[in-house]
């Protein structure tokens, strides 16, 4: 099954970042909790964590695009 992979809330004061980069490329294996890409907010670089095991399928952001709170910015096939 694919999942989307959307834009989690990092910051209490805003909700547009910067996207970083990726730390998974599409067709890796991804665990819980690995490293999925970096994000930029207020000056500060932050990792944002995959919520589930499975492939990455599709990135949907490039480095430096902007992005907010909600956006779809990759797919996941995940285990079931």
């Amino acid at each position: 099954m694919l999942k989307n992979i959307e834009m989690p809330k990092l910051s209490p004061k805003s909700d547009d970042y910067f996207f970083g980069t990726w730390k998974k490329q599409p067709g890796d294996q991804i665990k819980k909790g690995d490293p999925l890409f970096e994000v930029e907010t207020e000056k500060v670089i932050s990792e944002v964590p995959s919520d589930f095991a499975g492939v990455l399928k599709e990135q949907k952001v490039s480095e430096g695009d902007p992005i907010s709170v909600g956006d779809v910015v990759a797919t996941i096939e995940v285990d079931e």
